[in-house]
């Protein structure tokens, strides 16, 4: 209707509208008991920085992706260039010609092991992972809505997939206090995938129930403003259908025994932060920006980063947020392993 200066402008719009709006429901839900402050500070950095980065593009497979060995070397001179690492490990399937740095399910398990190999406190190890996520039944009642989350490997038609009780058991339990991990998750399905119990919203608080119906109303309200603007039927509808799936959910309530089975087997020591492209209910789109075949969530952080490197965990989140609001359907999240308060400025 208005052609792209008009979307543009109704976009800008909608995004305040729904930051507002998820503003007032988080400032609600704090009110209700809906969620909790985090208590516990975050250790400084003073250590050895390590860095596993792991990209699969699947050639010759079915579900074959473009992205995700472009997001690996994005994210890895994005990094390099602006924190100091010490130690690299890259797995990525066009690494034929040394078997022990194609992303199998073993060489996977062992660079896990590698990362975490004598971590002590002031130490910080960087996890990023860009390639298929999945979802299988969960069988041990930790999970609120009955699913574990899954890495799937280069080789997983031989040798499975990765479940998120074996990631957090290889790579997360038992770190040492003081230790730092940030794992950034690109794929289908990651909230969960490190199997962290505490759930961020963008103001910092930890989410205690489920949050579905916040995020379809905000949503909904996005949806609304975006049509009344600028008419893109289109687009609305888009938006609507995720809107309604996110209230659909929220009807089902969560898993108080689940969630409590979590915290109880899941908590840490060590300051393990997580960043995940989506719900656990949701995919990773594997997206074509600026001409380059990217991973959306990889695109977000690095953009987001490049804003400002000083601005604080939360502020990142909400950044992130942002970026990819009205572009894809996709949520970016944050958990944790501790009730960590995340207003120190992002580091690794």
């Amino acid at each position: 209707m208005f052609g792209n200066l008009g979307k543009k402008f109704a976009d800008d719009i909608a995004t305040q509208v729904q930051q507002k709006i998820g503003e007032h429901l988080s400032n609600k839900a704090r009110e209700t008991g809906s969620t909790e402050q985090a208590t516990e500070s975050l250790g400084q950095v003073t250590g050895r920085r390590k860095a596993l980065f792991i990209g699969i593009n699947y050639y010759g497979q079915n579900g074959e992706l473009r992205g995700c060995i472009n997001d690996v070397h994005n994210i890895k001179q994005f990094l390099s260039q602006n924190y100091r690492i010490d130690e690299v490990l890259v797995l990525t399937d066009d690494q034929t010609s040394n078997p022990r740095k194609m992303p199998t399910r073993q060489n996977i398990l062992a660079a896990f092991r590698w990362l975490r190999n004598g971590a002590k406190s002031g130490d910080s190890l960087i996890f990023h992972y860009s390639g298929h996520g999945g979802s299988v039944k969960d069988t041990d009642g930790d999970e609120e809505d009955g699913m574990d989350e899954t890495l799937i490997p280069v080789d997983y038609k031989q040798a499975g997939h990765i479940v998120d009780d074996e990631v957090h058991d290889v790579l997360v339990r038992g770190l040492p206090k003081g230790v730092r991990l940030t794992s950034i998750m690109d794929c289908c399905h990651s909230e969960s995938i490190l199997d962290l119990p505490y759930i961020y919203t963008v103001n910092g608080d930890l989410q205690i129930i489920e949050t579905s119906k916040n995020e379809g109303i905000v949503t909904l309200v996005g949806a609304g403003t975006r049509f009344l603007l600028d008419g893109n039927k289109k687009k609305a509808m888009t938006s609507i259908k995720e809107g309604m799936k996110h209230l659909m959910s929220s009807t089902s309530g969560g898993n108080s025994a689940a969630r409590e089975k979590t915290i109880k087997t899941r908590s840490t020591e060590a300051d393990v932060i997580q960043f995940s492209g989506c719900r656990d209910s949701q995919t990773s789109a594997d997206a074509q920006i600026g001409g380059e075949a990217t991973g959306a969530m990889s695109y977000a952080l690095i953009t987001s980063l490049k804003k400002s490197k000083n601005q604080n965990y939360t502020h990142l989140l909400k950044e992130m947020r942002t970026l990819l609001n009205g572009k894809y359907t996709q949520i970016p999240c944050m958990s944790a392993g501790r009730k960590l308060v995340l207003d120190d400025s992002f580091a690794i």
